[in-house]
């Protein structure tokens, strides 16, 4: 196993880390950032102790990243940037994510692509997710989240 395969990526995790919490402590107006920051704070605690760990060589659990694995998360990372850099701007947050989910829950969902049943459970699943994304953000966590245009 190479150390490279635990140090990399969990660097890569670190750095994303830190560019988020650097946005949520720059980005105006302050109070509609409280809730990333202390999300972001903790994640970055979190994984600049992994990204030490892995450095150190202390990371012997799992065999790190495959190159297959990399292969398999690659399209839900072009589709994740895409969301993060442009579509969640675009057409807000709520309708962004809901088509994001629909698209990487369809792409990595091992049932068949051509049975109806299957279709209708995704559309479900992603509605459930969608309205318990709101619940938490919009009505019990009361935080702002990017409006542009539809909501």
């Amino acid at each position: 196993m190479s150390r490279a395969q635990h140090i990399i990526p969990s660097g890569i995790i670190f750095v994303v880390g830190l560019w988020i919490a650097w946005v949520s402590f720059t980005e105006q107006p302050a109070e509609a950032f409280l809730f990333p920051r202390l999300i972001s704070t903790a994640f970055v605690v979190l994984a600049g102790w992994t990204f030490l760990k892995a450095l150190l060589g202390w990371s012997k659990v799992g065999t790190g990243v495959s190159m297959r694995m990399a292969v398999n998360l690659a399209p839900g990372l072009f589709i994740s940037l895409i969301y993060i850099f442009w579509l969640a701007k675009a057409l807000g947050f709520y309708t962004a994510t809901t088509i994001c989910f629909f698209i990487l829950l369809t792409l990595y969902d091992p049932a068949p692509h051509n049975e109806v049943k299957v279709w209708v459970k995704r559309a479900v699943i992603t509605a459930c997710f969608i309205a318990v994304m709101y619940s938490v953000f919009a009505l019990l966590l009361k935080v702002y989240t990017p409006r542009e245009i539809l909501f």
